[in-house]
């Protein structure tokens, strides 16, 4: 069990991180641990966390931007939105039920992985509005990036390279996002079609159509697909929307709508994956690949006995199955066949220590990477190993 510390604000970030650069020891970067499970161990003495570095700092709802310390709860910042008629963007998930953990997301954390919801087909991923960011670097010292307003020039755009970086290049401080107004209402069509195939084509022509679709998914049933289709609007746009698009997706299969409640908690499950939690045993994979790819990806799954879950149009696929290098071995090579990347989400601790839980970057995106990774963090202090082996 690694040491914890969690400083109350940054310049106690700073201090550890220089003590751990004066004593050449790594490590651990954190937020509220929700995620603990996710890609390879640390093996680090000591644990740095942002858990107590909390609060929102700035909320201009008429500007459309919020700032928060990056511990602050991902529920707390959602609530302070909410209250003005706003929300976040990408829709990001919570997670707690796939890796069966109680601490609540730090927004940290959330940009530190680049976690994206449904909404990310259409609005784009939590990189996309992350406006600014405060982060301490592997020499400890303060670095900002971006600004506080929607239209800024200020400096590297190291925001985007800081968001999916999951706390190997730097510790998030503070992050700065872009919120919008909270729709007033959604709907959701679900088609029962014949297979996937039949699903993703259905998905494909919702997401072409001048009809604003915010969310696509494909549910596979015993002897059926559920293509599910959402709007989001005002109450009067989403009834005129979802009238034309049920006569342009008529000929897909049998259709069924689901008015604004049920709507919601039927994406809240597609953005936790709870049609894959069911045997927490269970190893899953997330699986990146163009929508048309999906279909296939979903059979190399049902080949190993695996359960699946497509979202943003097909072109993610959760899977589940039995943890083991040759399920891991058979989900990387489908992917990598149809140009596309498998990531191992949730594994035993083993397995994420055996296999790659990331594929291999191409050579020259490689060098760039530790290019950066040398500007950075050159002592390699933070989070050693936790995406590739060393």
């Amino acid at each position: 069990m690694s040491t914890l510390i969690a400083p109350a604000d940054e310049a106690g970030i700073i201090d550890a991180v220089q003590a751990a650069r004066a004593a050449r020891e790594p490590l651990t970067i954190a937020g509220q641990g929700s995620k603990r499970g996710l890609l390879r161990p640390v093996q680090a003495a000591r644990s740095l966390s942002t858990r107590a570095l909390t609060g929102v700092t700035l909320y201009r709802p008429a500007e459309l931007i919020i700032t928060a310390r990056a511990g602050t709860p991902l529920a707390e910042i959602e609530a302070t939105v909410a209250e003005k008629g706003q929300q976040l963007i990408a829709e990001a998930p919570y997670l707690n039920g796939v890796f069966a953990t109680s601490a609540p997301p730090s927004i940290g954390g959330v940009v530190a992985a680049n976690l994206s919801g449904p909404r990310r087909i259409a609005w784009g991923a939590t990189r996309d509005h992350v406006m600014g960011l405060r982060f301490i670097n592997g020499a400890g010292e303060t670095i900002r990036s971006g600004g506080r307003v929607l239209k800024n020039v200020t400096g590297l755009d190291l925001c985007k390279l800081l968001s999916g970086s999951y706390g190997t290049l730097g510790v998030i401080t503070e992050v700065t996002l872009k919120v919008l107004p909270a729709p007033e209402t959604s709907a959701t069509i679900l088609i029962e079609t014949p297979d996937l195939a039949g699903a993703v084509a259905a998905l494909s022509a919702g997401l072409g159509s001048p009809f604003g679709v915010s969310a696509a998914a494909a549910l596979p049933q015993r002897d059926h697909v559920i293509a599910a289709l959402r709007l989001e609007d005002f109450a009067a746009s989403v009834t005129y929307r979802m009238e034309k698009l049920r006569d342009m997706l008529d000929g897909f299969g049998a259709q069924r709508v689901m008015e604004d409640g049920e709507s919601r908690a039927f994406w809240r499950s597609i953005r936790e994956v709870e049609p894959l939690q069911a045997m927490p045993d269970e190893a899953i994979w997330r699986v990146s690949v163009r929508p048309s790819a999906g279909p296939h990806i979903a059979a190399a799954a049902s080949a190993i006995d695996g359960r699946v879950l497509l979202d943003w149009g097909g072109g993610l696929v959760w899977i589940a199955a039995a943890p083991s290098t040759a399920n891991h071995a058979a989900i990387s090579a489908a992917a990598a066949a149809e140009a596309g990347a498998a990531m191992l989400f949730r594994a035993p601790e083993s397995l994420r220590l055996a296999v790659p839980v990331l594929p291999a970057e191409a050579a020259p995106l490689a060098a760039i990477s530790a290019r950066v990774k040398e500007a950075l963090d050159p002592e390699g202090l933070f989070n050693p190993g936790h995406l590739r082996a060393a």
